[in-house]
């Protein structure tokens, strides 16, 4: 009986978490047709609420969006824009540091996360999973010996973690995706995937 509730638990509880995280995506993302004036909200005409236009909308936003900034009138309105915002003083320091993570982590020509190491952490005898990411010119100008940035994200949420400047000749680089590294985090390494090899 014991073994039969906990297949049934392995079958729903997954199942269970993927519906409720996307029910909770797709009624946030659905909030985004409160911005239309009521008359143009699609329950107003069809006379009944449609799970997932709100979804729709927001990623219609997102790509008429990049289509409009990837042109050259789009760009200098953009720049204008942002020029405008870094002159708002609280605004400046927000919106400075969340789009320059921004364009770093989502941009193809951004340099996070580009390697996968092995740092010892939180202790001499302990290895830890960490990505490779910048050290400032400022740092890296009174530091002795040549060092890496180094982010370690917690398990099973890598949206956090610490930031440390290590030593290059005390890491370990893997040969190993940011993806599947990522996948090995959330997991809490149950999703372990295929032996890897490292480098020194």
């Amino acid at each position: 009986m014991k073994r039969y509730f906990i297949t049934g638990l392995l079958i729903w509880v997954p199942l269970g978490i993927t519906l409720w995280v996307l029910d909770l995506l797709i009624g946030t993302l659905d909030q985004s047709l409160t911005v239309l004036p009521a008359e143009w909200q699609p329950e107003a005409w069809i006379g009944i609420r449609i799970p997932g236009l709100g979804v729709i909308l927001t990623l219609l936003v997102i790509v008429l969006t990049g289509v409009f900034a990837t042109n050259f009138f789009g760009q200098k309105i953009i720049d204008v824009w942002e020029r405008l915002l870094i002159r708002i003083p609280v605004v400046k320091t927000i919106y400075g540091s969340v789009k320059q993570v921004s364009d770093t982590l989502l941009s193809g020509n951004g340099h996070a996360f580009r390697k996968v190491l092995l740092v010892r952490y939180p202790h001499p005898q302990a290895w830890s999973l960490a990505f490779q990411t910048n050290v400032p010119d400022e740092v890296m100008r009174v530091l002795p010996d040549e060092h890496v940035a180094v982010f370690i994200p917690t398990t099973p949420s890598p949206v956090n973690g610490f930031y440390f400047y290590v030593k290059k000749s005390e890491v370990i680089e893997l040969n190993v995706s940011v993806d599947r590294a990522l996948k090995y985090i959330v997991s809490m390494g149950v999703a372990s995937g295929e032996a890897r090899s490292a480098t020194q």
